[in-house]
């Protein structure tokens, strides 16, 4: 996997609350300006890997850097049951899918997207990428859910991943879907190293002790 270097400039316009922001806290626009830079290095014949961080740290930056043929961005949703917004295939894969992702709701099957839960859409989002793509990228992985519910939605992942054959990135704020994935590997955007966890410690909510260096190298900064 490539090395990144990417500056992301948010230039403001120049206006009386801009301007007057620079004078009051002594800033420059520039300050606005972030640099990520590291190496994403899976290994070989990978299945499941996690980009993992706090807010701003540059997840999305960098999956939409790295993985822009795989990243997951919004689908357009247009039947009136989310079952006839999946892509054409065999029912019975649709079916273990929805399944497979925690949606097992049959009745909702019939539902439109517009009207389902927070919850629920994202499982839908996940279940119709994995059946379009072999290889998805996915932002935002269970932020909408609570933490039972993910950990089903995980473990449920993880098996679909591996009877599919298909690979899957997570890009998420939780820590705790590191365990429940079993990811083959893990990149940290709070310290831009990759990085490695000792398995079945799910109260795992910092690097810790469960989490190191992997090599003992530091493969990257942040510079802000």
């Amino acid at each position: 996997m490539p090395h990144f270097d990417i500056v992301k400039k948010n230039v403001p316009e120049v206006t009386f609350r801009t301007s007057k922001l620079q004078a009051d806290y002594d800033i420059k626009f520039e300050h606005s300006i972030e640099h990520f830079v590291g190496d994403i290095e899976p290994p070989q014949n990978w299945h499941i890997g996690v980009i993992v961080g706090g807010s701003g740290t540059g997840k999305t930056t960098i999956a939409k850097e790295l993985f822009s043929g795989q990243y997951v961005s919004k689908f357009e949703y247009t039947h009136k049951s989310v079952i006839d917004d999946m892509p054409q295939g065999n029912m019975k894969d649709i079916e273990q899918m929805f399944y497979a992702v925690g949606f097992g709701s049959v009745p909702s099957w019939l539902k439109p997207y517009s009207v389902l839960s927070n919850g629920e859409k994202m499982r839908v989002d996940l279940a119709r990428a994995l059946l379009e793509q072999d290889q998805v990228c996915f932002d935002e992985f269970t932020s909408v859910v609570d933490r039972q519910v993910a950990e089903t939605m995980c473990i449920a992942t993880n098996k679909a991943i591996k009877r599919t054959g298909k690979q899957f990135i997570a890009v998420t704020c939780h820590y705790d879907v590191l365990d429940w994935l079993e990811a083959d590997w893990i990149f940290d955007t709070n310290v831009m190293q990759m990085v490695f966890h000792i398995a079945h410690d799910r109260n795992i909510n910092t690097l810790s002790e469960n989490v190191g260096v992997k090599n003992g190298e530091n493969l990257g900064v942040i510079t802000i």
